[in-house]
């Protein structure tokens, strides 16, 4: 029985196991990998998803800073009534701003569920409040459709293109076309 073993690990050692480790090697490099990442990265599509009024919408996970409760503020007199002022966030100053009030017309009520999404523009951290963050969502490329759903709204020049997902429809906030908005990123009142 010794003798059976020694036989079978210097077969192993005489061309099998390095021969078969020598083979995993040679496939392992000619699969590429990067590759295989590559083509999911291109299909999946990661998002923030939020509400803002009866809009469910979601945008590049890539856009946001970071997600915070609706943080105490500091009024800046001078400034438009949506831009609520200015919010020490560890240590950074960002402007806070009620999205819902910039679009909508009506503030955003502050409940437990409201949200401070950090974003950037211009390289500046900034706050757009929500009225609530329900989280980070996988989409697949493929689902995203066009829709015509959003031209009537006040949403119609950063969202045009939406994800369905169960009974709802997520439309895909585009944050730059808000960091051109000219009457947004000024946010001085009218004298």
């Amino acid at each position: 029985m010794k003798g059976e073993h020694s036989t079978h690990s210097q077969g192993m050692r005489g061309g099998g196991l390095f021969g078969l480790l020598a083979d995993f090697e040679r496939r392992s490099v000619d699969h590429d990998v990067g590759e295989a990442s590559r083509q999911q990265q291109i299909s999946n599509w990661d998002g923030v998803v939020f509400r803002l009024g009866a809009h469910h919408l979601t945008c590049r996970i890539d856009q946001i800073e970071e997600i915070i409760a609706f943080p105490p503020f500091y009024p800046v007199p001078g400034t438009k009534d949506w831009l609520l002022g200015v919010a020490n966030v560890r240590g950074n100053l960002a402007p806070v701003s009620d999205l819902g009030w910039y679009l909508f017309g009506t503030r955003t009520p502050i409940t437990a569920r409201t949200r401070l999404i950090l974003t950037k523009f211009q390289g500046r951290l900034a706050g757009l409040v929500v009225d609530e963050v329900f989280g980070q969502r996988h989409f697949h490329t493929d689902d995203l459709a066009a829709s015509p759903d959003w031209a009537g709204t006040e949403l119609s020049d950063m969202v045009s293109h939406e994800f369905p997902s169960g009974e709802r429809r997520w439309g895909v906030f585009r944050m730059e076309e808000l960091a051109r908005r000219m009457d947004f990123m000024d946010g001085a009142r009218e004298q």
